[in-house]
């Protein structure tokens, strides 16, 4: 039912009751609502942020009225964990009295009844003390003096402190609660990093890919991912660029998990130990990072489970196991598990399995899962799955590897899935259904950004695509300073640096010698590599809290489609950054860039100096509107200071 006051549309909310929306820890969640009542009382509003489970609130916050009956504000959580945030509405008693007595004043009417009114409001006050008290008994004493004229009796019972003093809720005979809705609390994690993604069999295992953590480190990386480490089964192993057949040296598909040596808590022998595994992970930490590992709930046909529990895979009518196809690609290697077998018990021994996989790794440490294909697997599952780890491991994060369509990709969102892989991949031109201005503005406040959180990925060992295939080394610095400064989470795969650019073929997404089939040496101290460029982004994503948010982003128009503009702001207003970036990683590109000053926090009426933290170079703009060029040989972005009391950065280009 109704309440006195109508309390709608709140959010963060998710598109299905129940389920939570998302924050991290010290992040200014946007809280919005409509809220009216009948009639023409003023109405007061405030949220509240509890831990689920306490009476006490964490936090609270105003709610302010803007148009149309819509009421924001900002609340910030400091623990993770499961949240309610409570909209409270009431009439503010004092306001309303004051916008009636103001009116009659104002048209010279009687207001004796006002007066009474208020001194039966002031006396209501209780409760409050201090310098607020004194106000009140202040203004009581005027209210009550018959020989002062009605102005100089009110003037006191207007001001700010006994207007602060009864607006609260106490007191309110309409104060109304909206029921709660859930938020998630996570750590920062789930929201900011820097993604490297390496194969470590390329390094010589565990023991060789410590050699290289050092220099991800000095790049500014946060989370060093690594595809799955077990055993590789031999049945149907891939060859190299997939080839049915494999050579006696072809080390297969991490993703073909399973064989003699165990499966999935166990290690593929030529990586090492699980000794050499914690080492690596707790070098990692030493070196300010994270290790994170691939979840990828399927076999090998050599998998213990194979021959232990052939109820948790699809059948053939012929009694034979289906192997995976997504035609037309056929994994021969690779038998997908069956989520949901006949007998209840055979599903729940199967899903309670899959836990004690996570489980096992949690043990060791690992507390970041890049989950493969979760859309092919029931909705259910994970909707049982996170939720069950998280309420034991608060900490634990998980990306979604969910290509798929964008329905599949917030509902996996909506279950829990702390951040999702996207189609920036291919977004690559601004304007158009597909281009970045509609996606970013769908991501940041569409349908599902209370609790969808991007990760871009510029490539993947399975996909090489847009101005990256063939393309030069501005086309992969463009897609970098993209993925790093649009998103608080993005990742690149191993390789990147180093302009890797041959497609499998002109249909293929896929690399030329694929890493996933064959192991890869890269020199990657050869110079005029993209290094110093992702570690200056780095360095500007950990020093600028604007970088650190993602519904912060305000999109700018520029004249020239081929430049695209945005700018961010950090909560408090205090770092503000405009990036403008060609699209074209051939030819020059000009374009006026359009700003809104007073959403940006720039004068209209002085100029205004600009610094780029990419190349350290000083700018002057005068009013809205400020011209670039990019050629891309020399340069594919600014990154612009808006608040310059911070450093300007080196020189950080293409080489």
């Amino acid at each position: 039912m109704t309440g006195r006051i109508v309390i709608d549309d709140i959010r963060p909310r998710t598109s299905e009751p129940g389920f939570a929306a998302k924050a991290v820890v010290g992040e200014a969640v946007p809280v919005r609502a409509v809220i009216f009542k009948d009639g023409h009382d003023v109405l007061a509003a405030r949220v509240q942020l509890f831990v689920e489970g306490r009476s006490s609130p964490e936090a609270v916050a105003p709610l302010r009225a803007g148009v149309n009956d819509s009421w924001t504000g900002r609340v910030v959580a400091d623990r993770p964990g499961r949240h309610q945030i409570v909209v409270q509405a009431w009439t503010d008693r004092h306001a309303s009295w004051a916008r009636r007595v103001l009116a009659k004043l104002d048209v010279d009417q009687d207001v004796s009844v006002e007066i009474a009114e208020g001194r039966a409001l002031l006396g209501s006050a209780r409760g409050v003390g201090g310098a607020q008290r004194a106000e009140i008994e202040v203004a009581l004493a005027a209210l009550a003096d018959e020989g002062l004229d009605p102005v100089s009796r009110l003037r006191p019972a207007l001001n700010r402190a006994v207007a602060e003093a009864l607006a609260g809720p106490e007191g309110a005979t309409d104060l109304t609660v909206a029921p709660p809705k859930p938020l998630w609390v996570d750590r920062e994690r789930a929201l900011v990093g820097a993604w490297y993604e390496l194969f470590p069999r390329s390094f010589g295992g565990f023991r060789g890919t410590e050699a290289r953590v050092p220099q991800l480190a000095g790049l500014g990386f946060d989370v060093l991912y690594l595809p799955p480490v077990h055993p590789i089964g031999r049945t149907h192993r891939k060859g190299r660029d997939n080839a049915l057949v494999a050579g006696p040296d072809d080390p297969g598909s991490p993703w073909a998990i399973g064989s003699e040596a165990g499966g999935h808590t166990a290690i593929d022998p030529g990586l090492g130990s699980v000794e050499d595994f914690v080492h690596l992970r707790e070098t990692v930490a030493e070196h300010g990072m994270e290790l994170a590992l691939d979840y990828a709930l399927q076999c090998s046909p050599d998998h213990p489970w194979v021959a232990e529990h052939p109820e948790w895979f699809h059948h053939r009518p012929d009694g034979s196991i289906a192997y995976a196809e997504n035609p037309p690609k056929k994994y021969q290697d690779i038998y997908p598990i069956n989520f949901w077998p006949a007998r209840d018990e055979d599903r729940v021994a199967l899903w309670q399995a899959c836990r004690d996989i996570l489980e096992y790794w949690i043990g060791l440490g690992v507390a970041i899962f890049r989950v493969d294909n979760p859309h092919t697997k029931p909705i259910a599952f994970w909707e049982w799955l996170i939720p069950s780890v998280q309420s034991r491991h608060p900490e634990v994060i998980f990306l979604a590897e969910a290509f798929t369509r964008p329905r599949v990709m917030e509902k996996l969102a909506e279950v829990g899935f702390s951040q999702s892989y996207t189609y920036f991949t291919w977004r690559t031109e601004r304007d158009g259904e597909e281009g970045l201005w509609a996606y970013m503005t769908e991501l940041t406040t569409g349908r599902a950004a209370d609790y969808f959180r991007p990760n871009f990925w510029p490539n993947t060992p399975d996909i090489l695509a847009g101005p990256l295939r063939n393309g030069p080394p501005a086309a992969f610095a463009l897609r970098l300073v993209l993925a790093a400064t649009l998103s608080p989470s993005y990742g690149i795969y191993s390789g990147y640096e180093l302009y890797e650019n041959e497609p499998a073929s002109e249909t293929n997404e896929e690399y030329r010698g694929s890493e996933k089939y064959e192991l890869k040496r890269r020199d990657f101290d050869r110079p005029g590599t993209l290094a110093p460029l992702i570690a200056k982004l780095n360095e500007l994503r950990r020093g600028h809290r604007a970088l650190a948010r993602l519904r912060n982003l305000v999109l700018v128009p520029t004249d020239n489609p081929a430049i695209f503009a945005y700018a961010k702001l950090s909560d408090d207003g205090n770092d503000a950054l405009l990036v403008t970036v060609t699209l074209d990683p051939l030819a020059t590109q000009e374009s006026l860039v359009h700003l809104d000053l007073a959403h940006l926090g720039l004068p209209a009426d002085r100029p205004y100096p600009l610094v780029d933290l990419l190349s350290g170079e000083r700018y002057s703009w005068n009013g809205p509107t400020g011209f670039v060029r990019l050629d891309p040989r020399l340069r594919v972005a600014h990154v612009l200071d808006l608040r310059t009391g911070s450093p300007a950065g080196s020189a950080g280009g293409l080489p």
